[in-house]
């Protein structure tokens, strides 16, 4: 045997069980907050939220909306199809721009896949003029 083996079995499996768990926790969870989480914050301004429309709060990964004059909702902002945050709000739709799924801003269920779940609604209360979650 010679001093230069190079780097061995037991050092390379080693090290791609590193790399494997690494990756792994990179990928843990999918983003989204708990009612808890946000229970009692203040999310939004309703003078904010266009009649028909939303608005998406990132920081936060949520979507605020108002299907109807006075009637707020709120959902998730991370898309049910493989976690991305959704892009925009438009003709009634919250949109995800990763691969195009849609969904209805009254009540966050799927209007075009691939996604197959509605987003998760959370509660909310109009407290003055700001939108609170609980």
């Amino acid at each position: 045997m010679t001093d230069e083996q190079g780097i061995g079995r037991r050092a390379v499996l080693c090290g791609a069980g590193i790399v494997g768990a690494a990756t792994l926790a990179g990928c843990g969870g999918d983003g989204e907050k708990s009612t808890e989480e946000l229970r009692g914050k203040e999310i939004a301004k309703t003078a904010d939220i266009p009649v028909g429309g939303g608005k998406i709060y990132g920081g936060d990964k949520v979507v605020v909306t108002q299907p109807t004059q006075g009637a707020f909702k709120a959902f998730t902002a991370v898309c049910t199809h493989q976690g991305c945050t959704v892009g925009s709000v438009t003709d009634g739709l919250i949109k995800c721009d990763c691969h195009g799924s849609e969904f209805a801003i009254a009540d966050g269920s799927v209007r075009r896949g691939p996604a197959d779940k509605p987003l998760k609604e959370y509660p909310v209360q109009v407290k003055g003029g700001g939108i609170v979650v609980g």
